[in-house]
């Protein structure tokens, strides 16, 4: 299923579900953080998704890792919370989301690097390399708020 991101576009459709998501900055020991190319889009973020009805936030984004990376990991921490009513997800099944999205930071504890149908690509990068790389810019800021640290970002 194909998506389409707005911002603050006046063109974007109308929001029809509001969805609670998590996502998850890991970062290795040479201060490395874990990105995938989506399938949907292509470009480049964090792991993430919808939290389910029996989970909590930080199993959310527990399991999303461990779906689309192949990684067991454990939440360490707060990134921020990215609640943008001006950021619109059109899919192609007509959902068009308003997300609440909850970034924890998280490390590896096991598992091993997977690309799951979910992406097509999943590497470690450095913080120079991510500069570059095609991605929305609220994940960018997600991003960069994980890579500089700091209290918890809330908008």
């Amino acid at each position: 299923m194909a998506r389409t991101e707005y911002y603050d576009d006046p063109a974007a459709p109308v929001p029809n579900s509001l969805v609670v998501a998590a996502s998850a900055a890991v970062i290795d020991g040479e201060g490395r953080l874990l990105l995938q190319r989506r399938v949907d889009n292509g470009l480049w973020s964090m792991p993430g998704g919808a939290m389910e009805m029996t989970e909590s936030l930080p199993q959310a984004a527990v399991r999303e890792v461990w779906e689309e990376t192949g990684y067991e990991v454990e939440v360490t921490g707060l990134v921020g919370t990215y609640t943008d009513a001006r950021h619109v997800i059109a899919y192609s099944d007509g959902e068009v989301r308003r997300q609440f999205n909850v970034c924890f930071r998280a490390r590896v504890v096991g598992g091993q690097l997977t690309v799951s149908d979910e992406s097509h690509e999943v590497r470690w990068f450095a913080s120079a390399e991510i500069e570059d790389l095609p991605m929305h810019h609220t994940q960018r800021l997600r991003v960069e708020h994980a890579l500089r640290g700091g209290p918890p970002y809330t908008g």
